[in-house]
């Protein structure tokens, strides 16, 4: 007869201090690499001064300087709304990274010192 019993204050220390940890820890690795995938950082800094959702103007075949500058102020106009466009979308990541970091960051440190924390309140209350 095996008896398995072990002392249930280590493996508890061992779930929350080891297990839970390593999950939390995936858990905001996965969190960080959806922010990064879905404003697509690279991609937008790639195409940063690509025309606003592919918006161009043909110029004209025949050349005519009122049509030729038409045309190249109004593509010049959506490259220009294209690169502000993802410059919002690249600020309005880093700040969505920045969150993501810092709730991850609290969470974890939560979950860390929330044994220490209730002891401390239970010694705090019978104590005081």
């Amino acid at each position: 007869m095996v008896n398995n019993k072990q002392n249930i204050f280590a493996e508890w220390s061992l779930w929350h201090f080891y297990e839970v940890p390593k999950f939390l820890l995936g858990v905001w690795k996965n969190y960080i690499l959806f922010a990064s995938n879905y404003f697509s950082f690279v991609i937008l800094l790639k195409s940063l001064f690509a025309p606003w959702r592919k918006y161009t103007w043909k110029y004209p075949s025949v050349f005519n300087v009122k049509e030729f500058i038409s045309t190249f102020i109004s593509n010049m106009f959506s490259r220009i709304l294209g690169a502000g466009m993802r410059i919002v979308l690249i600020i309005a990541g880093i700040f969505f990274q920045i969150f993501v970091l810092g709730a991850g960051a609290i969470v974890f440190l939560f979950w860390i010192f929330s044994p220490f924390v209730a002891i401390g309140a239970f010694l705090f209350v019978l104590f005081y």
